[in-house]
């Protein structure tokens, strides 16, 4: 099945546009936050020189996102989706941040409804890749219905390789 994976999604809160190089400055404004990345496998992503390789990598994937913030207009973070297998009708979606404000106020729900919303219209199921310590996410994505299925270890093509643990969520089992 062929189906488009970087849409512009948008709600009353929420954008989601393709991430651009003119967006640099914008994110690593967000991403520059140390707090953000203390639970992270890559706690120091928040560096000029470690967020320029992810952000490089981001680029070289079609399906991130920049997360607007539609009352202010500001960019807020990030997210994509990825490792799509058509064999076993599954997307991932990650690599997602937001900006220290946005913690506990829904905005990451929002965010993933949208997501969902849309890619659960061709895929099966949903899949998470959330770092071994990274609990505040392990919750996040619990509250979204995802099940723990296993642990892997992430190859990082800018940075040492880390423990993961995977969810799943199937659209049977969506309820957002």
């Amino acid at each position: 099945m062929t189906f488009p994976i970087q849409p512009n999604l948008t709600n009353d809160q929420i954008q989601l546009a393709p991430l651009l190089p003119a967006d640099y400055d914008a994110l690593y404004a967000v991403a520059s936050d140390p707090a953000i990345w203390a639970q992270h496998p890559q706690s120091d992503r928040w560096k000029a020189e470690v967020f320029k390789n992810y952000f490089a990598e981001a680029m070289s994937n079609p399906n991130t996102f920049k997360v607007i913030d539609n009352t202010t207009g500001e960019i807020a973070g990030s997210t994509r989706y990825y490792d799509y297998d058509a064999d076993q009708n599954i997307i991932y979606i990650g690599y997602t941040f937001y900006a220290t404000k946005y913690w506990g106020t829904g905005f990451n729900k929002a965010v993933k409804k949208l997501m969902l919303d849309y890619i659960f219209q061709f895929v099966d199921t949903v899949g998470f890749h959330v770092g071994v310590n990274n609990v505040r996410s392990q919750i996040a994505v619990t509250r979204l219905g995802a099940v723990k299925a296993g642990v892997m270890e992430m190859d990082r093509s800018y940075g040492a390789n880390t423990q993961n643990f995977i969810y799943h969520l199937t659209r049977k089992e969506y309820q957002l």
